[in-house]
């Protein structure tokens, strides 16, 4: 198993790369979730359902303004004492997890992610939005403030300065969100 380190927010994680073959599917309601040996389906709906609730008690909370992908890395990390690896942007996540449209409502605790483009610290670029979802058709994400809308309607939020609107772009799969994920103890 390879590793490297990298920068999120102010602290380090390290990015671990998992084969395949030391990881299992397993099935949770519409969503499959990949476990490395000790996740079973049980466990996977608890960190589903702790995730939403960690979320939805955010709600109206500017704690996380803009920094979507903090709340919903957050949301499963501090609800479960797990730790999830993703890229440092919503887009870099979305592709490192292999985003894809897919057909329906997204189902619990999958991230939805979105195109958004804007400048930030002198960078203009795709740096992506994302959103957990409620299975429900709801995504709760952080924009303004922690909210709660539908996932298409996202693409309707007014942006902040010099960004464009979100533009829905798929969702990722559970078995992407937490490949290579670790228990913190």
């Amino acid at each position: 198993m390879a590793a490297e380190k990298y920068r999120t927010g102010n602290y380090a994680k390290l990015r671990l790369h998992v084969p395949l073959c030391c990881v299992r599917k397993i099935k949770v309601g519409e969503m499959t979730a990949m476990e490395s040996n000790s996740l079973n389906i049980d466990e996977m709906r608890r960190y589903i359902e702790n995730a939403i609730k960690w979320a939805a008690d955010r709600l109206g909370s500017e704690e996380y303004r803009f920094r979507c992908l903090a709340f919903v890395e957050d949301a499963y990390e501090m609800s479960n004492n797990v730790e999830i690896l993703g890229g440092d942007t919503a887009k870099e996540s979305a592709d490192m997890y292999g985003v894809t449209m897919q057909e329906g409502v997204p189902p619990a605790g999958v991230f939805v992610f979105y195109d958004c483009w804007g400048t930030l610290k002198g960078r203009h670029k795709n740096w992506g939005h994302v959103g957990l979802s409620t299975g429900d058709g709801n995504v709760i994400h952080a924009w303004d403030k922690v909210r709660m809308d539908n996932y298409l309607e996202v693409e309707k939020l007014v942006p902040a300065p010099g960004w464009t609107k979100p533009k829905y772009i798929g969702w990722a799969p559970g078995e992407r969100i937490f490949q290579g994920y670790r228990k913190l103890h």
